[in-house]
């Protein structure tokens, strides 16, 4: 078991990433707080029926009481934690409860919220059980909602009291969503790790059958990153934006698609192809470094298709949360591993670059066939 501090000006807490923990009778149970009123496990019917077994393995000397709600994308919005609220109230949640938010991203956003709001704070635990919340969003702190207007712009910085990281929680993922989370983890190599890049671009076919010996050491090595960085810029003041490397644009793909038709994921490899093209455009990144990381992204998986209508991408860019002052902040890459931050782009050049984007996705290579490997020894 690896054992992560994650500095937070509410208090550092603990990161456990560890094959099987979760699967250990009652071992979740006792790392929560002694002095627990009571432990509400906020998670979703599908992930309790995938995960649930282990859970309750785990937290069953905690005697949880379970909160299942939607975890799509859809669902993710103030309703949706007004119920949950509703809910811990009927349940006979006080300040002394401990919330355990077990699932994926949405249910880490949503629940994180839910709790940070409740009674104005009880205590929270994260079980991520997607790649895409154990290598990211459980990490740091971050909680919220979406609006119709964009995508979470309702929300706080809430600390965990603890995060279980169990790369075993991820077996149960369709391919899809495992290969969305993927996408991030091509993210935390662009923007801070050239060797991981290099594990990535040698060993992306065993990491998308989930080899569990290069799979460990990823999610363990992005885990480092995210901590890292939000221990040194916890509410995003300046090197924490560094993280929404392939964001921008994909937060846009999200709302103006309605959250239905691209994964957090699919939307950030998209996201990145738009921003290493803006980049190579603006000379900033050699076009030799943007060929492979567009490489990377689609060894992950074809991305979905982009809607065949014309969106109004600038119109959503607008809503992005990190603008300052209607300036919109570009994560853009200098090389691979270093990324700068800058709002030196024109909105032309984007523009120009969301037109062609479906083009951007390099076409994978062809299987050779074996009578031709022999024609060429």
């Amino acid at each position: 078991m690896k054992r992560l501090v994650i500095h937070s000006s509410a208090g550092d807490y603990p990161l456990l990433c560890g094959r099987g923990l979760c699967g250990r009778r009652g071992w979740l149970a006792r790392q929560l707080p002694a002095d627990r009123s009571g432990v509400f496990l906020l998670s979703s019917p599908r992930v309790w029926r995938n995960c649930g077994k282990a859970l309750g393995l785990a937290l069953g000397p905690a005697r949880p009481q379970r909160i299942l709600f939607d975890d799509r994308e859809t669902a993710k919005n103030l309703a949706t934690v007004e119920r949950l609220a509703r809910a811990l109230v009927r349940a006979g949640a006080d300040r002394g409860a401990v919330v355990v938010a077990a699932g994926g991203g949405v249910v880490g956003d949503v629940a994180g919220f839910a709790a940070a709001s409740y009674m104005r704070g009880v205590r929270l635990v994260h079980v991520p059980t997607t790649l895409v919340a154990q290598v990211d969003s459980s990490i740091g702190g971050k909680t919220g909602v979406n609006l119709k207007e964009g995508k979470n712009l309702v929300g706080a910085f809430y600390p965990p009291q603890l995060v279980v990281v169990d790369p075993n929680l991820l077996a149960t993922l369709e391919d899809r969503q495992y290969r969305s989370g993927l996408y991030e983890v091509v993210k935390y190599a662009v923007i801070a790790d050239p060797l991981l890049f290099d594990v990535l671009e040698r060993t992306v076919g065993r990491l998308r059958s989930r080899d569990g010996s290069v799979l460990d050491w990823v999610v363990a090595r992005c885990a480092r990153i995210k901590g890292d960085i939000v221990g040194q810029d916890e509410r995003e003041g300046g090197l924490r934006q560094v993280l929404n490397f392939g964001h921008t644009i994909g937060h846009a793909l999200e709302a103006a698609t309605g959250y239905r038709s691209l994964l957090h994921g699919e939307a950030v490899g998209w996201g990145m192809l738009a921003a290493v093209e803006l980049a190579r455009r603006l000379g900033r990144l050699r076009p030799s470094e943007a060929d492979r990381v567009a490489a990377l992204v689609v060894a992950v998986g074809r991305l979905p298709r982009l809607p065949e209508r014309r969106i109004a991408i600038v119109r959503w860019l607008g809503a992005d949360k990190k603008a300052r002052a209607g300036r919109l902040r570009w994560v853009l890459p200098r090389r691979i591993g270093e990324v700068e931050i800058t709002e030196d782009v024109p909105e032309s050049l984007v523009r120009e670059v969301f037109d062609v984007l479906p083009q951007l996705e390099p076409k994978p290579p062809k299987a050779t066939s074996r009578s031709a490997l022999r024609e060429r020894r």
